[in-house]
């Protein structure tokens, strides 16, 4: 499906959203880290989204994806159709509004945009919000994953470190990249990771925005980081590294994956390689 086809762009301004609150076609989709949050205000309109539900939760890798069924209850529960599209925000800067929108695209459901700075750039724009809860109008989907490039599991990127043209966004901070911290049995990076923490995609200054898009190809080349490459991003569960998984994708890097067991699965292992500096 083209973009064209697509009601909003994928990165929309708060105003731009503002213009289009009563499009019939629109599930705004609210998935805070902090339930408050949603509580305290939210976009008029928008269905909140408990993030845990867009992890497995149990097992080995709790983070990693849900299985079909659980995908299709939650987005069944959602109310989302063929014809939906989807605006998810957090009120963090991007981490579990971009997991949500990395799990859309893993289903092939492509109509979808995120609220640039969330619900912090939505307050600053002095648009209004709502505390009423909007109870979502459930539907029935069939959720397929018809996009599995979008994610990468393990074996295949143990199996393809050091390839040509195959590079690693790790998401983490610089202490747990460089193995100085961290809640795993094993610590350090991924062999051939470059490191760009997350916040640092963030614009501190314009209410967690995503920060300018020259400025961060420019770094991310000088970190070997190139759009015509295939990207992995990961974190420690996959929920930092889906808003650098959408970063990614709003600057034209069109194969961004992610890797969905990130450290917590890596770093929990015997036989995965990792680097210390």
């Amino acid at each position: 499906m083209s973009s064209e086809d697509n009601l909003l762009p994928l990165i929309v301004e708060p105003e731009r959203l503002a213009e289009q609150l009563d499009a019939p076609s629109l599930l705004v989709i609210d998935v805070p880290l902090k339930a408050e949050s949603h509580e305290q205000g939210h976009v008029p309109g928008a269905v909140y989204l408990d993030f845990k539900r867009l992890l497995r939760g149990k097992g080995e890798v709790p983070n990693e994806v849900p299985d079909e069924a659980a995908l299709s209850e939650l987005f069944s529960s959602l109310g989302l159709t063929r014809d939906t599209h989807v605006v998810a925000y957090d009120d963090e800067g991007g981490g579990w509004a971009g997991r949500l929108l990395w799990t859309l695209e893993l289903i092939g459901h492509t109509r979808y945009s995120y609220l640039n700075g969330g619900i912090h750039a939505w307050r600053a724009a002095g648009l209004p919000v709502s505390t009423e809860p909007t109870p979502p109008t459930p539907s029935r989907y069939e959720a397929e994953i018809l996009h599995p490039e979008v994610a990468i599991d393990r074996a295949e990127l143990q199996e393809r470190l050091g390839e040509k043209g195959f590079a690693i966004w790790d998401a983490r901070s610089r202490a747990e990249y460089d193995g100085e911290k961290g809640d795993n049995k094993r610590l350090g990076h991924i062999p051939g990771a470059v490191n760009l923490d997350w916040t640092d995609a963030m614009d501190k200054e314009r209410d967690l925005r995503i920060r300018d898009y020259a400025e961060l190809i420019t770094e991310l080349e000088a970190l070997g980081l190139t759009p015509d490459m295939e990207v992995v991003t990961h974190c420690q569960s996959h929920h930092r590294s889906g808003f650098t998984w959408l970063v990614g994708r709003a600057l034209g890097f069109e194969k961004m994956r992610g890797y969905a067991g990130s450290w917590k699965e890596w770093g929990n292992r015997d036989d995965t390689p990792i680097e210390k500096p």
